[in-house]
């Protein structure tokens, strides 16, 4: 169970009427506590998103102690919204970022050609399934390039390794390979999730490359 988790619990039941508790204050000094931890000042833009959502709370909280006890309780709610939405956008933040770092191979040891993969991808994007159209996508799409003699085959490749080589390949869908094989790592290693949209531009991007000569 997570801080803000322990906070939510704590504050589950407000009765009206009765006197805030914890008070502005005591919420304030938690939210101090709450943004002083190590994770949430990693990134030099976030830091100043923290600072900005505490003066604002800040101020919220001060306004709020000269109001009914009604209005204080409400303002309290806000509060815990706003700092249980503020964890989840730094999980799904570091999520993102851990991506990138431990990206791995696009191929795999399985034998199988680009068509097959292709078919997959396919069949994927039919029952809904836009992460597996995604990952089997770009894999075709890197597997079907080496079988026509344009990607080295480098076994351990990283996406970003394929779309830097492919991108010296086809320099005017260069912007669109990187963008394939880095929705393939968020997807992959990052747990994203995927919509139709994106499934269908890595398959069309590789009927595209197909067809440049």
């Amino acid at each position: 169970m997570t801080h803000v988790d322990n906070v939510l619990g704590a504050a589950a039941y407000v009765p009206w009427g009765a006197p805030l508790d914890p008070s502005p204050d005591g919420a304030r000094t938690s939210l101090r506590r709450e943004l002083l931890r190590p994770e949430y000042h990693q990134d030099n833009p976030l830091q100043q998103v923290l600072r900005w959502l505490q003066d604002r709370i800040g101020s919220g909280l001060d306004a709020a102690s000269n109001t009914s006890p009604i209005g204080a309780a409400g303002a309290l709610v806000v509060f815990l919204v706003v700092l249980g939405l503020l964890g989840w956008f730094l999980s799904r933040f570091r999520r993102s970022s851990q991506a990138v770092a431990t990206s791995g191979a696009v191929l795999t040891e399985e034998r199988v050609t680009a068509a097959e993969l292709r078919s997959r991808a396919v069949a994927a994007m039919a029952e809904n399934r836009y992460e597996d159209a995604v990952t089997d996508g770009f894999r075709a799409l890197a597997l079907r390039q080496i079988e026509h003699g344009r990607l080295d085959e480098q076994p351990g490749a990283t996406a970003h390794e394929v779309a830097v080589q492919l991108g010296n390949e086809f320099a005017g869908t260069r912007d669109r390979i990187f963008d394939a094989a880095g929705l393939f790592d968020l997807v992959l290693y990052g747990d994203r999730a995927a919509t139709r949209e994106q499934a269908e531009s890595v398959l069309a991007l590789d009927d595209d490359l197909v067809g440049v000569r």
